[in-house]
């Protein structure tokens, strides 16, 4: 149990168990069930995984927290997140733990192919990465992808419970701030008539938030006016 997987779910009992069974092949899985009410953490459980319970939707951020913390009560030295939707395909995992044994980061995150997604999803990533890198004064070459590998460290530095779309931003942004080394790699775009909870209006102006909250960060940090 030195790796593990977990899994926040929602709702998603046409993919969960799939995605569990997938998943075995390559670590232990965690489920953790965020106040499903179709019988997600039953299908999880069939399917092997351990499954820690919410009694009521907290949200992304809250499950990883709760993950996390199981994680590292049982001693883990990392963990790879990945979505219940199947938007990530366990079959990468080895990608992962193949960087994380050659000592690449303390986060590794999953970079998708643009060019492979519906314009208007491809034109709001490619955007995002440009402002959040000016904010953080780095490449960012993908920060909305939740499939990661974190370490330790990275375990008990960082703040899993952001609420919201700007979650895995907010991620990016403490690592930097905490000086945690990053890498990417690359993983299967994967768009299969998932529902999105992407809201335009209101996720975009918290995403330029967060953005300008890191830039402000940054300059103070190095001593700027």
């Amino acid at each position: 149990m030195s790796i593990v997987a977990l899994i926040p779910c929602y709702n998603e009992i046409a993919h969960v168990a799939g995605v569990v069974q997938r998943t075995r092949l390559h670590l232990p899985v965690v489920v953790i069930d965020d106040g499903s009410t179709d019988g997600s953490g039953a299908a999880a459980a069939e399917a092997g995984a351990t499954v820690l319970t919410h009694p009521r939707n907290r949200g992304k951020g809250a499950a990883l927290a709760t993950g996390i913390r199981w994680a590292l009560e049982q001693g883990c030295e990392a963990v790879v997140t990945l979505d219940a939707d199947a938007q990530h395909d366990p079959g990468e995992i080895p990608t992962f733990l193949d960087a994380y044994r050659r000592d690449l980061a303390d986060m590794i995150i999953g970079q998708r192919d643009f060019s492979q997604m519906p314009p208007r999803n491809s034109f709001g990533n490619r955007l995002g990465n440009r402002i959040l890198g000016w904010a953080l004064g780095r490449p960012i070459p993908d920060n909305q992808c939740g499939y990661r590998l974190l370490n330790r460290r990275a375990m008990e530095t960082l703040d899993f419970n952001p609420p919201g779309f700007e979650f895995e931003v907010e991620m990016i942004v403490q690592a930097v701030m905490a000086g945690l080394r990053m890498a990417w790699v690359p993983i299967r775009t994967i768009y299969a008539g998932e529902t999105s909870h992407f809201r335009p209006i209101g996720d975009s102006v918290r995403f330029v938030k967060t953005a300008w909250r890191a830039r402000q960060r940054v300059r103070r940090e190095r001593g700027c006016q």
